[in-house]
Protein backbone atom coordinates (compact mmCIF):
# COMPACT_ATOMS: atom_id res chain seq x y z
CA UNK A 1 0.00 0.00 0.00
CA UNK A 2 2.85 2.46 1.11
CA UNK A 3 5.94 2.27 -1.28
CA UNK A 4 9.23 4.65 -0.52
CA UNK A 5 12.21 3.61 -2.83
CA UNK A 6 15.18 5.33 -3.01
CA UNK A 7 13.72 8.29 -0.63
CA UNK A 8 16.57 11.23 -0.38
CA UNK A 9 15.24 14.55 1.33
CA UNK A 10 17.46 17.10 1.61
CA UNK A 11 17.47 21.04 2.21
CA UNK A 12 19.65 23.64 0.84
CA UNK A 13 19.51 27.78 3.78
CA UNK A 14 22.21 29.65 4.41
CA UNK A 15 24.38 27.20 6.20
CA UNK A 16 25.00 25.15 3.32
CA UNK A 17 22.87 21.72 2.41
CA UNK A 18 21.23 19.68 5.54
CA UNK A 19 20.25 16.20 4.73
CA UNK A 20 17.53 14.43 6.42
CA UNK A 21 17.92 11.02 4.85
CA UNK A 22 19.35 9.33 1.64
CA UNK A 23 18.27 6.53 -0.92
CA UNK A 24 15.73 5.55 2.47
CA UNK A 25 13.12 2.66 1.32
CA UNK A 26 10.16 1.89 3.08
CA UNK A 27 7.21 -0.50 2.52
CA UNK A 28 3.66 -0.75 4.43
CA UNK A 29 1.24 -3.70 3.33
CA UNK A 30 -2.41 -3.64 2.12
CA UNK A 31 -4.26 -3.73 6.85
CA UNK A 32 -0.58 -3.40 8.30
CA UNK A 33 0.20 -1.49 11.07
CA UNK A 34 3.36 0.09 11.18
CA UNK A 35 4.90 2.54 13.89
CA UNK A 36 8.10 4.65 13.27
CA UNK A 37 9.70 5.75 16.34
CA UNK A 38 13.04 7.61 16.77
CA UNK A 39 14.83 10.97 18.24
CA UNK A 40 13.32 14.84 17.56
CA UNK A 41 14.47 15.59 14.77
CA UNK A 42 15.31 12.69 12.88
CA UNK A 43 12.83 13.63 10.03
CA UNK A 44 9.56 11.58 11.14
CA UNK A 45 7.23 13.78 10.29
CA UNK A 46 8.73 14.99 6.99
CA UNK A 47 8.18 11.20 6.08
CA UNK A 48 5.05 11.67 6.72
CA UNK A 49 4.40 14.53 4.48
CA UNK A 50 6.30 12.57 1.96
CA UNK A 51 4.12 9.90 2.09
CA UNK A 52 0.85 11.65 2.05
CA UNK A 53 2.13 14.20 -0.40
CA UNK A 54 2.17 17.15 1.32
CA UNK A 55 5.69 17.36 0.16
CA UNK A 56 8.03 15.98 -2.31
CA UNK A 57 11.43 14.16 -2.25
CA UNK A 58 14.57 15.38 -3.71
CA UNK A 59 15.32 12.33 -5.19
CA UNK A 60 13.19 8.88 -5.06
CA UNK A 61 10.08 7.43 -5.54
CA UNK A 62 6.38 7.90 -3.25
CA UNK A 63 3.77 5.11 -4.56
CA UNK A 64 0.45 5.16 -1.93
CA UNK A 65 -1.89 2.76 -3.44
CA UNK A 66 -0.46 1.98 -7.00
CA UNK A 67 0.03 5.85 -7.58
CA UNK A 68 2.86 6.99 -8.24
CA UNK A 69 2.84 10.95 -5.97
CA UNK A 70 5.32 12.32 -7.07
CA UNK A 71 4.50 11.99 -10.67
CA UNK A 72 1.61 14.32 -9.72
CA UNK A 73 1.56 17.79 -9.63
CA UNK A 74 0.12 19.59 -6.48
CA UNK A 75 -3.44 19.67 -7.54
CA UNK A 76 -3.49 15.80 -8.29
CA UNK A 77 -1.65 15.46 -4.78
CA UNK A 78 -4.37 17.51 -2.66
CA UNK A 79 -7.20 15.69 -4.60
CA UNK A 80 -5.52 12.39 -3.79
CA UNK A 81 -4.81 13.14 -0.65
CA UNK A 82 -8.49 14.01 0.49
CA UNK A 83 -9.53 10.95 -1.22
CA UNK A 84 -6.62 8.45 -0.22
CA UNK A 85 -5.39 9.72 3.20
CA UNK A 86 -6.84 10.20 6.59
CA UNK A 87 -4.71 12.38 9.24
CA UNK A 88 -4.16 12.04 12.97
CA UNK A 89 -2.28 14.47 14.70
CA UNK A 90 -0.95 15.44 18.08
CA UNK A 91 -2.72 18.48 18.62
CA UNK A 92 -6.36 17.46 16.88
CA UNK A 93 -6.73 20.30 14.49
CA UNK A 94 -10.74 19.97 14.86
CA UNK A 95 -11.86 23.25 13.02
CA UNK A 96 -13.18 25.14 16.33
CA UNK A 97 -16.02 26.99 14.54
CA UNK A 98 -17.79 23.47 13.52
CA UNK A 99 -19.43 21.12 15.76
CA UNK A 100 -18.28 17.20 16.13
CA UNK A 101 -20.68 16.33 13.53
CA UNK A 102 -19.61 19.25 11.35
CA UNK A 103 -15.77 18.00 11.51
CA UNK A 104 -16.63 14.61 10.89
CA UNK A 105 -18.63 15.44 7.84
CA UNK A 106 -15.70 17.61 6.20
CA UNK A 107 -13.85 15.07 4.64
CA UNK A 108 -17.01 13.53 2.90
CA UNK A 109 -17.44 16.97 1.50
CA UNK A 110 -14.02 17.48 0.48
CA UNK A 111 -13.80 13.93 -1.26
CA UNK A 112 -17.07 14.08 -2.96
CA UNK A 113 -18.36 11.25 -0.67
CA UNK A 114 -20.89 13.48 1.04
CA UNK A 115 -23.98 10.75 1.17
CA UNK A 116 -26.91 9.55 2.98
CA UNK A 117 -25.11 6.19 3.34
CA UNK A 118 -21.52 8.33 4.48
CA UNK A 119 -23.04 10.17 7.20
CA UNK A 120 -24.19 7.35 8.60
CA UNK A 121 -21.23 5.37 8.50
CA UNK A 122 -19.67 8.69 10.15
CA UNK A 123 -22.08 9.14 12.81
CA UNK A 124 -21.98 5.08 13.70
CA UNK A 125 -18.32 5.53 13.91
CA UNK A 126 -18.91 8.29 16.49
CA UNK A 127 -21.58 6.22 18.47
CA UNK A 128 -18.60 3.43 18.60
CA UNK A 129 -16.07 5.82 19.89
CA UNK A 130 -19.13 6.97 22.75
CA UNK A 131 -19.25 10.62 22.23
CA UNK A 132 -22.47 10.12 19.76
CA UNK A 133 -24.45 12.61 22.00
CA UNK A 134 -21.66 15.30 21.73
CA UNK A 135 -22.40 15.41 18.36
CA UNK A 136 -23.27 19.17 18.00
CA UNK A 137 -21.39 20.45 20.44
CA UNK A 138 -17.80 22.38 19.84
CA UNK A 139 -14.64 20.81 20.14
CA UNK A 140 -13.70 23.27 22.98
CA UNK A 141 -16.80 21.70 25.08
CA UNK A 142 -14.70 18.27 24.95
CA UNK A 143 -11.71 16.79 26.74
CA UNK A 144 -8.47 16.92 25.08
CA UNK A 145 -9.37 12.84 25.13
CA UNK A 146 -12.60 13.14 23.53
CA UNK A 147 -10.90 15.16 21.02
CA UNK A 148 -8.67 12.80 19.72
CA UNK A 149 -11.32 10.22 19.77
CA UNK A 150 -12.85 12.38 17.06
CA UNK A 151 -10.00 12.88 15.18
CA UNK A 152 -9.31 9.65 15.06
CA UNK A 153 -12.91 9.16 13.97
CA UNK A 154 -12.28 11.92 11.40
CA UNK A 155 -9.85 10.22 9.83
CA UNK A 156 -11.85 7.13 9.27
CA UNK A 157 -14.85 9.03 8.03
CA UNK A 158 -14.34 9.24 4.04
CA UNK A 159 -12.88 5.77 4.32
CA UNK A 160 -9.59 6.25 3.08
CA UNK A 161 -6.50 3.68 2.63
CA UNK A 162 -4.27 5.06 4.44
CA UNK A 163 -4.21 6.55 8.06
CA UNK A 164 -1.05 8.37 9.05
CA UNK A 165 -0.84 9.45 12.65
CA UNK A 166 1.70 12.00 14.31
CA UNK A 167 2.58 11.79 17.79
CA UNK A 168 -1.32 11.19 18.16
CA UNK A 169 -0.83 10.65 22.10
CA UNK A 170 1.97 13.53 22.74
CA UNK A 171 -1.17 15.93 24.11
CA UNK A 172 -2.38 13.72 26.35
CA UNK A 173 -1.52 11.95 29.79
CA UNK A 174 -0.50 8.28 29.65
CA UNK A 175 -3.84 6.62 30.43
CA UNK A 176 -5.59 8.81 27.75
CA UNK A 177 -2.93 7.95 25.51
CA UNK A 178 -3.37 4.58 25.80
CA UNK A 179 -6.73 3.99 25.19
CA UNK A 180 -6.60 6.89 22.17
CA UNK A 181 -3.56 3.70 21.02
CA UNK A 182 -5.89 1.17 21.38
CA UNK A 183 -8.90 2.74 19.86
CA UNK A 184 -6.94 3.59 16.76
CA UNK A 185 -6.10 0.20 16.56
CA UNK A 186 -9.15 -1.22 16.95
CA UNK A 187 -10.59 1.31 14.03
CA UNK A 188 -8.01 0.42 11.92
CA UNK A 189 -7.83 -3.02 12.25
CA UNK A 190 -11.61 -3.34 11.71
CA UNK A 191 -11.72 -1.19 8.66
CA UNK A 192 -8.67 -2.83 6.94
CA UNK A 193 -6.82 0.22 6.72
CA UNK A 194 -3.10 0.50 6.59
CA UNK A 195 -1.67 2.70 9.70
CA UNK A 196 1.78 4.52 10.04
CA UNK A 197 2.34 6.00 13.32
CA UNK A 198 5.03 8.63 14.15
CA UNK A 199 5.43 8.55 17.97
CA UNK A 200 7.68 8.63 20.69
CA UNK A 201 5.90 6.13 22.48
CA UNK A 202 7.12 2.99 23.20
CA UNK A 203 3.46 1.69 24.02
CA UNK A 204 2.43 2.10 20.32
CA UNK A 205 5.27 -0.79 19.89
CA UNK A 206 2.47 -3.47 21.30
CA UNK A 207 0.41 -2.75 18.70
CA UNK A 208 2.28 -2.94 15.73
CA UNK A 209 2.78 -5.31 13.34
CA UNK A 210 5.88 -4.24 12.40
CA UNK A 211 8.47 -1.64 14.36
CA UNK A 212 10.74 0.93 12.62
CA UNK A 213 13.39 3.44 14.24
CA UNK A 214 14.42 6.62 12.13
CA UNK A 215 17.89 7.73 13.17
CA UNK A 216 20.63 9.36 11.36
CA UNK A 217 18.52 9.51 7.97
CA UNK A 218 18.55 5.37 8.35
CA UNK A 219 15.79 3.28 8.94
CA UNK A 220 16.18 -0.22 11.28
CA UNK A 221 14.81 -2.56 13.30
CA UNK A 222 14.57 -1.85 17.38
Amino acid sequence: MIELAGLTKAYVDAGGERVVFRDLDLWAADGEIVVLLGPSGSGKTTLLNLVSGIDLPTAGAVRVGGVALTALNERERTLFRRDQIGFVFQFFNLIPTLTVEENLLLPLELSGRDTAAARRRALSLLAEVGLVDRAGEYPDRLSGGEQQRVAVVRALSHDPAVVLADEPTGNLDRDTGRSILALLERLARGAGKTLLIVTHSEEAVSMADRVLVLRDGKLSTP
